[in-house]
Parts: C-alpha cells; sequence; structure tokens
C-alpha cells in the first residue's frame, strides 16, 4: 500500500535497518522479482558499481528495449525511466525517487514546444532524448548525445529541422555538420557551468593532459577540447588513448567508471565557474541512494507510468532512433 507521507515526498520513506549488508539485500531482490537495476554514468558510484547494466542515454534504451526482466529500476532521472515504460509497456518501471528529474527536459515545457513547432511548419523536428514523454511525442525522431550528428546527417542538406531542447548540443552540431537547425532556447545546469578560464588555468597545471568536453557544454567549451563526445564515447577515448592525464568537462560521476577502466591513468574534473559550489554533479542524480533503491525494489514504488495516448506518439521518434542507430551501427 503507498503511504500518503511517500506520495508527498516522491519516493519510500522507511527506515532500512543499519544492520542490512544492502548490496547483497538489493541483488537477492533482484534475483527474487526477476528485476534488472540499470544505472547512468552520472549516478553515485556505488548505485553504478551495483547495477546490471550501465550506460549513456542511448545504451540504456537499447538495453531496455530488449530486457526479458519483470521489472526495470532505472537508476537516473525521470525522463530515463519514461523512455523505459513506452519502450516496455508490459514491465513495471520504478524509479528510486520521483524528484530525480532533469533540468534540461524541463526547460522544455510540451505546451510551450508545440506552439513553437506549430510557428515553424515544414520542419523536421529532432528532440534529444532529456525530454519529457510528452514532448517526444511532438518529435519526429529522438537523439542522443552518441547519435546526433549521424542522425542529422541522415536527413537531406536542405531538410529545416527543429532542434531541442538543447542549444549547446544544437550548436555543436549545426558547427560539425555545416547545417542551420533553428534551436530551441534550452540547457543542462551542470554543462552550463564550465569554465573556459578555470578550464585553462588547471590545464596549465596538467599541460600533458588530454581535454573531455561534452556536446552539451557551451561552443567556447568546446573548442577547447582534445575530444568532443557523449560520455561512452569520453569513456572510450580514454581507454584508448595513451595519455595519463585527462580534464573531464561533464557531470563528475562518468570519472567513477573511467578510473575504473583505466586505474594507471589520472582524472581531474573540470572546475564550474563558481569553484564554491558542487556544480560539476547533478543533484537530481544525486538524489539515486543505495537506501531508496532498496526500498524502491521492497516496495516496488515509485512506479512510472506514462499516458497511453502520449506513449502511442513518443514511441514512434524512439524507434526511429533506434532502427537510424542500429543501421548506422551505433
Amino acid at each position: 500500500m503507498i503511504k500518503e507521507d511517500w506520495l508527498k515526498k516522491g519516493y519510500v520513506d522507511e527506515p532500512v535497518d543499519a544492520a542490512l549488508d544492502l548490496k547483497q539485500e538489493i541483488r537477492n531482490l533482484c534475483q527474487q522479482k526477476n528485476a534488472v537495476i540499470m544505472a547512468h554514468y552520472y549516478t553515485d558510484g556505488a548505485i553504478q558499481d551495483l547495477a546490471d547494466f550501465v550506460g549513456d542515454s542511448l545504451a540504456l534504451a537499447q538495453k531496455a528495449a530488449k530486457t526479458t526482466a519483470d521489472i526495470i529500476v532505472m537508476c537516473g532521472v525521470h525522463f530515463m525511466g519514461e523512455t523505459n515504460k513506452i519502450l516496455c509497456p508490459d514491465k513495471k518501471v520504478l524509479v528510486p525517487d520521483l524528484n530525480a528529474t532533469c533540468s534540461l527536459a524541463e526547460s522544455c515545457p510540451a505546451d510551450r514546444f508545440e506552439e513553437f513547432v506549430k510557428a515553424h511548419p515544414q520542419h523536421t523536428v529532432i528532440s534529444y532524448v532529456n525530454t519529457t514523454a510528452a514532448t517526444k511525442a511532438l518529435t519526429d525522431v529522438v537523439v542522443t548525445s552518441s547519435n546526433a550528428k549521424q542522425i542529422v546527417e541522415s536527413f537531406s542538406e536542405d531538410t529545416p529541422i527543429i532542434f531541442g531542447p538543447d542549444k549547446n548540443l544544437g550548436g555543436y552540431i549545426n558547427s560539425v555538420t555545416g547545417r542551420n537547425m533553428l534551436l530551441w532556447d534550452g540547457a543542462c545546469h551542470v554543462h552550463e557551468r564550465f569554465s573556459v578560464e578555470k578550464i585553462i588555468e588547471l590545464k596549465k597545471q596538467y599541460p600533458d593532459a588530454k581535454i573531455l568536453v561534452h556536446p552539451e557544454c557551451k561552443g567556447a567549451v568546446a573548442k577547447l577540447a582534445d575530444k568532443v563526445g557523449s560520455t561512452a564515447a569520453l569513456l572510450k577515448y580514454a581507454i584508448e588513448q595513451p595519455a595519463k592525464e585527462y580534464i573531464v568537462a561533464t557531470e563528475s560521476g562518468i570519472l567513477h567508471e573511467m578510473q575504473k577502466s583505466c586505474p594507471d591513468k589520472t582524472f581531474i574534473p573540470a572546475p564550474p565557474s563558481d569553484s564554491n559550489c558542487a556544480c560539476n554533479e547533478c543533484n537530481y542524480m544525486r538524489l539515486i541512494t543505495l537506501e531508496k533503491l532498496y526500498n524502491t525494489l521492497k516496495y516496488e514504488w515509485p512506479e512510472i507510468k506514462v499516458d497511453p495516448a502520449v506513449a502511442e506518439k513518443a514511441i514512434k521518434p524512439i524507434n526511429k532512433m533506434l532502427e537510424i542507430s542500429e543501421k548506422l551501427g551505433l
């Protein structure tokens, strides 16, 4: 039974016995309930270590589409849970804390985006995966940072395109494809805060370090990069390159997997413009804790629901993304 207090807080707020081996109990619950834990690279390292699968948005969507589990626990933010539910309507999809939303998704409310789309008829609508289900339902094809360039290039050069909601990712794709997509004015609160000046200062301390930048960062930051790419692409680059030091301009959760994959290398988180805050951490991702994960599996709540009419529309651009990505070998 879902308690009123849980509904108010957005998560199961029940005490967890401190004597429990929490990690083992979570794995036991997964086995008992045929549940799979999926985690984004931006979650806390302890969550990543427990997950059955860790990846970026594209990989998580691909994995969800093929899972045989009865329950999917999405350790990430709300839109990721929605994407999983749209792809797997017959499965129970849980997110440990409903407050784990996304500043980028929130920057593109569906009603305002619909007005924007209607004001620019004849445009193909490409939406970043970091959007709500309702916004995806207004979209022709969804993209992630892993496949945005290739999917944009799959359309003819004279195709007028609306790209939302990330103006920085859209601007980067425009710069590398020569396109002139019409951009929605949205941004990620973490990636917006990386400072060119602070990264230049850090580079002086580590002159041999390679600079890794996520395309959600501002264009001026991306210009400093040795590699611009999705979290998965940045990880792959760090694994394959001989360099021993890397300055990383994306959410700091990815450093956990980078350090695990490359124990002999040094990864330095790029500082935000305000050095007094932990602005290179997504406060929404950090809401996902072991205690909440345990309670979510135990009580099977919070459960993600998507309006069937919205899901029917939103599944089409998601499937189109997956089809194009498979065709391109992404």
